[in-house]
């Protein structure tokens, strides 16, 4: 998967990531969702959320493997009790924006044994969560700041810093229910401070902030929340992406 993720990143490819949290699971909306993405193909399913209460996460990710065999499941775990090894892989996120020990190493020990055993394709992230204009349940559980939403230096460095920790990925986040997005700024620093992929998520409610983020430099957009809302929403974030790989390509 960090192959897949990096050959994209070098072609030039721009992708979309749709994040489902098992707390709202219902087999029918979902499988309307699965029925959208055949007209409007996407990249990578991502599955997790800062709670995950319930015990729907398997039968998610089996839903989704059986309707969906085409499109990766990836982890997105808030906890080291998310580890599922139906998945075809886990952003081992490390909240590198944060100063909480536990999401930055505490976790990853209490899941590493499941982890070796689990198969899983592991994909080491540094996880910076943005402030987005109002408290997230991100920020709330792990107890930490967002980073500042207009210190785009200050992002490139923490993602310079895990970049040079040895870790993979980098991931802006506004957060779950995010008022406003990354800015273009943030994401553009990062781009530039780092060679890693780069995945955007958080207050991507429309496809002209779908293109604005992928312009800036994100490699991969996450979207979740309006999608649940607007379903249609779909087609216009689809078409953003294939808008913004077509401006990479004549660069």
């Amino acid at each position: 998967m960090l192959d897949t993720l990096a050959g994209l990143r070098l072609r030039g490819r721009k992708a979309l990531a749709v994040l489902l949290d098992p707390d709202d699971f219902e087999p029918a909306r979902l499988r309307q969702l699965l029925h959208l993405t055949q007209q409007h193909p996407i990249d990578f399913f991502l599955v997790g959320g800062s709670l995950v209460l319930t015990e729907h996460q398997a039968a998610l990710i089996a839903l989704l493997k059986a309707e969906a065999p085409q499109v990766p499941v990836l982890l997105f775990p808030s906890h080291a009790l998310h580890v599922d090894p139906s998945a075809d892989g886990i952003l081992l996120l490390s909240l590198i924006s944060g100063r909480n020990p536990d999401f930055l190493i505490g976790q990853h020990i209490v899941a590493a044994p499941r982890l070796r055993q689990s198969g899983l394709q592991v994909l080491p992230t540094g996880y910076m969560l943005v402030d987005s204009g109002r408290p997230t349940t991100a920020s709330y559980i792990s107890g930490t700041a967002p980073l500042p939403h207009d210190k785009p230096s200050i992002a490139a460095a923490t993602a310079m810093a895990g970049e040079q920790l040895g870790l993979r990925l980098m991931y802006l986040d506004g957060g779950s229910g995010a008022q406003h997005p990354v800015s273009a700024a943030m994401i553009s620093a990062v781009r530039a401070a780092v060679d890693t992929p780069l995945i955007v998520g958080g207050g991507l409610n429309s496809g002209e902030k779908v293109y604005a983020a992928l312009a800036a430099g994100a490699d991969v957009v996450v979207v979740g929340n309006h999608l649940e809302r607007d379903p249609g929403f779909l087609a216009d974030a689809v078409a953003a992406v294939r808008e913004a790989t077509i401006g990479q390509s004549v660069k």
